[in-house]
C-alpha cells in the first residue's frame, strides 16, 4: 500500500516538484487554498478530518520576507496559527506531521548552524516561522530548508532564475561579498522527504545543499555554469544592501548533522543537473 500524503501548498515552488518526482512512491492529496483556509480553524478540521490519509507534509506559509514587516500579524496567523490549526487536526486523527521551516530561524551570527543550534530571528518571516516550530515542538517532524532553486517553475522564479534572467538580458547585478547562504537544489529536498515520509519520527532535520557561499560567489557560479558575463556582477556590503531592509541571517551556514539518508549536491553540481534538464550545451 502507498502511504497517503496530505500537501498543503501544493501548488508552490517546492510542492510541486515533490509530487512530480516522487509520485510513483506516494499517492499525494493536494490541499490548495481554495480547498481551506488554514487560518480558519472551522475550515481546516472540516476538510483535513474527512480525509483519508497517513501524513501531512505542510509547506503553505507566509514567505514574503519584505512584505512580512509591514503585515506582522497576516504572516503569524498563517505561519502560526495556521500551522496549530493542521496540527491539531493532524494529531486528533492520530497521524503524521512535517513541518516546513527555513534557515531565516537563525541570526546569521555564529555559524555554522545545525540541528541542536538555537534560533534567534532577526526578521517577522523568520520569527513567524520559528513561532510554527514552537507550536510543532515534538509532536511532528520539522526540516529546515535554505534558498530553494530548480530548473522551471513558471508561476514563481526563485533567486537562481531570478539572477539568471536579469544575467540574459545584460542587467547589472550588486551582490553582497560579506554574508553566507545556502542554496538547495529542490530534486534534493523531494528525495530527502521521500526518505523521511517514508521513516517517519518526531524529530527535527535539515536538509539544505552541501556548501554555503557569498551571495556574490552564487551569482559568478550562475555566470560560469550557464556561460553568461561575469563582469555585469558588482560587490557590496552586507550592511549596504540591507540599509533599511528586512535582515535574514548574514552568515546563514546552516548544515545537517542527522542527514546522512541522503547526499546532497553542491549549488555548481545541482546547475549543472539543471543544464542537463533544460538540454543546454
Amino acid at each position: 500500500m502507498m502511504k497517503k500524503i496530505a500537501v498543503t501548498g501544493a501548488s508552490g515552488l517546492v510542492g510541486t516538484r515533490i509530487m512530480e518526482l516522487l509520485s510513483e512512491k506516494f499517492e499525494f492529496i493536494p490541499l490548495s487554498v481554495k480547498d481551506m483556509d488554514i487560518t480558519d480553524k472551522d475550515s481546516v478540521h472540516k476538510l483535513v478530518g474527512n480525509l483519508s490519509y497517513d501524513l501531512l507534509l505542510h509547506l503553505a506559509a507566509y514567505t514574503n520576507v519584505v512584505g512580512a514587516e509591514t503585515e506582522k500579524e497576516k504572516a503569524f496567523l498563517i505561519n502560526e496559527t495556521g500551522t496549530q490549526n493542521l496540527l491539531d487536526s493532524v494529531l486528533s486523527a492520530k497521524k503524521e506531521f512535517i513541518y516546513i521551516s527555513t534557515d531565516f530561524v537563525f541570526d546569521g551570527t555564529q555559524p555554522p548552524y545545525v540541528e541542536t543550534s538555537t534560533p534567534n530571528p532577526l526578521s517577522v518571516y523568520g520569527a513567524s516561522k520559528y513561532a510554527g516550530e514552537k507550536r510543532v515542538g515534538t509532536d511532528g517532524m520539522i526540516v529546515r530548508i535554505s534558498y530553494p532553486y530548480r530548473s522551471v517553475f513558471e508561476p514563481k522564479k526563485d533567486i537562481f532564475r531570478t539572477l539568471k534572467s536579469q544575467l540574459e538580458v545584460g542587467k547589472s547585478l550588486s551582490m553582497v561579498e560579506d554574508s553566507l547562504m545556502v542554496p538547495t537544489f529542490i530534486d534534493d529536498i523531494a528525495q530527502g522527504l521521500g526518505y523521511v515520509m517514508d521513516n517517519f519520527s518526531n524529530e527535527l532535520f535539515h536538509l539544505v545543499g552541501k556548501d554555503a557561499m557569498s551571495p556574490f560567489d552564487f551569482a559568478t557560479t550562475i555566470a560560469k555554469v550557464f556561460n553568461l558575463d561575469k563582469s555585469l556582477i558588482e560587490k557590496t556590503t552586507y550592511e549596504t544592501y540591507f540599509a533599511n531592509k528586512a535582515k535574514g541571517p548574514r552568515y546563514g551556514d546552516i548544515r545537517s548533522e542527522k542527514n546522512t539518508f541522503y547526499p546532497m549536491h553542491s549549488f555548481e553540481e545541482g546547475l549543472r543537473i539543471i543544464k542537463n534538464q533544460l538540454n543546454i550545451i
